[in-house]
């Protein structure tokens, strides 16, 4: 029995990618014992499974990806495009395919994947039902695999999620956004300068639902928005060499100040920072 719900089918070429960019990085991908994933709800179009095949194949060549949606007509329009693609000669799709399903991840032969990306699925749903959905997925998960969960805007510009493993549950929260488009204020991507500088704290709107009604005060994604905000008009000084080192120098002064942020400059300068869950969890 397919578990879900139908979704908008949004989708957009490089919609998805500061969250491939992430999965291809992570150790549970680059150590995966069988290197298949899974882009689970990719909405009305084969776009964000065929870029997520090739994002991963930079770093494991024998990477392999399974889109599945809940709409059987979505899933014949894929396969309809891959093959359209492989008569036309296009390489590296023999890893792709397509297929009907949802929370319960349904793979030939009972396949366990080592990665689910669930992007911009549980956004239709009740908070209360994230849980359950999680779980869901998370007992599909090959030991070790990872399951990102989580929210773009249509450009991309904008994202946010939730990492979660089968052996801890969620693990880690990790927002991603063009800081050039900060600089900007164009995190919309229609072009344009805006009157007022845009601070970090625009990926509000975009945060996975699990968190999305947590933006209030007392909670502790709305703690860590706050600080990042402080930090950032902090850092307006180093922003005359860029903006990238400005978001650096923001997310190095909230490590400072006691927050639990991961990894380095190396993904920091990517637009990315990345915290525990405990320091975001619903309280």
């Amino acid at each position: 029995m397919v578990d879900g719900r139908v979704t908008r089918g949004t989708t957009g070429v490089n919609r998805l990618r500061r969250m491939d960019r992430f999965i291809a990085a992570h150790p549970a991908w680059r150590q995966a014992a069988v290197p298949h994933a899974v882009d689970l709800g990719y909405g009305a179009s084969w776009w964000t499974a065929r870029e997520l095949l090739a994002r991963l194949r930079a770093v494991r060549p024998d990477a392999r990806v399974t889109g599945i949606e809940i709409e059987p007509a979505r899933v014949r329009r894929a396969q309809e495009q891959a093959e359209a693609a492989r008569a036309a000669g296009e390489a590296g799709l023999d890893g792709l395919q397509f297929g009907v399903g949802g929370f319960e991840v349904p793979l030939v032969g009972g396949e366990r994947p080592a990665v689910i990306r669930a992007a911009n699925v549980l956004r239709q749903y009740d908070e209360g039902e994230v849980a359950a959905a999680w779980e869901r997925m998370l007992a599909r998960l090959a030991p070790g695999g990872l399951l990102v969960e989580g929210t773009s805007n249509e450009v991309g510009r904008l994202a946010s999620w939730v990492t979660l493993r089968p052996e801890v549950g969620p693990e880690t929260f990790t927002i991603a956004l063009s800081v050039e488009a900060l600089g900007t204020g164009d995190v919309s991507g229609r072009g344009g300068v805006a009157t007022e500088e845009v601070v970090p704290s625009v990926v509000a709107e975009r945060l996975p639902k699990a968190l999305i009604h947590r933006n209030v005060p007392g909670e502790g994604v709305h703690e860590l928005l706050r600080a990042l905000d402080e930090q950032w008009v902090r850092a307006a000084p180093v922003g005359t060499f860029s903006a990238r080192q400005r978001w650096i120098a923001a997310v190095r002064g909230l490590r400072d100040a006691g927050w639990p942020v991961r990894d380095g400059v190396t993904r920091w300068r990517l637009g990315e920072l990345t915290v525990d869950w405990s320091a975001v969890a619903p309280r």
